[in-house]
């Protein structure tokens, strides 16, 4: 049985795990992580997969990194927050480990390993979005992972949806992840909370202020029955849903996964997504409707995916 590990870097952890040919995890650690110092950040991952190898006799090295990945999976080209800058990550880490390393956007992981082994393990194309503090993205056309020219392709939380929108992290306005994302969802809460909707009251009473109002309570409150946290929800899917409706203009799936934390609310989240989609779909009643699924992996993809993804000649 032949034994890769994955690692997923994110800018507060680095999770790792030893995962077998059927996508099963093995063994993992977690510590954490020191995003503002690249050579602490390599150290880090070196460690943990040290610490790995100990236990389990492994071929090769898969890591997920939350940034623009050439492409020859190799350099870091560009890490929002994480200390990297046009950095060959393969090469270092191999210096570190003496195996074979693979390095792959953390998203594209993701969506990888919920290919492979998670919700869409049954089509050919899927398009994954995960929504969290931003909204990310991995596209699997024909059976493979789509990486683009420059290797940076489904970076699907940057569309433009809102021409003169808001002001995002990456310097442009309107992109779909100021909408449609949990940070968005919860900047929406807190301001018709603050301004003092009385359907507000009963959040805020859960969370002790308004600035405590966060994605999990909201999503607890919505699971709860508290309208003002299921309207929260509604409205992020009416964002994702027609969103996705124009990434099936483009792309059509058969798949789209919503994977992330806030991927937690389940049909709270589910339906309305699928309502406003099927509502936007160019062309609706004239073609296949595509599924829009709940991740199966949880977080758990990223090392899954990156593991697999390992087996594959680095390019």
């Amino acid at each position: 049985m032949s034994l890769t590990i994955g690692v997923d870097v994110g800018g507060t952890k680095i999770a790792g795990g030893v995962v077998d040919e059927q996508g099963q995890i093995v063994d993992q650690l977690r510590v954490e992580s020191p995003a503002q110092d690249a050579e602490a950040i390599e150290e880090a991952v070196a460690g943990l997969v040290a610490r790995l190898r100990t236990r389990h006799e492994v071929t090769a090295v898969g890591v997920g990194a939350a940034g623009y990945i050439d492409s020859a999976r190799s350099k870091v080209l560009f890490a929002p927050n994480i200390a990297w800058r046009d950095l060959d990550l393969r090469s270092e880490i191999e210096a570190r480990v003496d195996l074979p390393v693979v390095v792959e956007n953390d998203a594209n992981a993701a969506a990888w390993g919920e290919f492979r082994f998670g919700a869409g393990e049954d089509v050919d194309d899927q398009v994954m979005v995960t929504v969290g503090t931003g909204v990310g993205g991995g596209l699997v056309l024909d059976g493979r992972l789509f990486r683009g020219a420059f290797g940076i392709a489904g970076e699907l939380g940057h569309l433009r949806i809102e021409p003169g929108g808001r002001l995002c992290g990456c310097g442009n306005r309107g992109c779909w992840e100021q909408y449609a994302s949990g940070t968005a969802m919860v900047r929406a809460a807190r301001a018709e909370a603050a301004e003092g909707s009385m359907l507000a009251r009963p959040l805020i009473d859960r969370a002790g202020s308004v600035e405590a109002i966060d994605g999990p309570l909201i999503t607890q409150a919505a699971h709860d029955g508290d309208a003002f946290a299921i309207d929260q929800l509604a409205t992020l899917g009416r964002w994702l849903g027609e969103g996705i409706a124009s990434l099936a203009a483009v792309l059509d799936p058969a798949v789209v996964v919503l994977g992330g934390g806030v991927a937690a609310a389940g049909d709270l989240l589910l339906l309305p997504t699928r309502t406003a989609f099927e509502r936007e779909l160019t062309g609706r009643g004239h073609r296949p409707v595509l599924e829009i699924r709940l991740a199966t992996l949880g977080n758990t993809a990223g090392v899954i995916g990156a593991a697999d993804l390992a087996r594959e000649p680095a390019g």
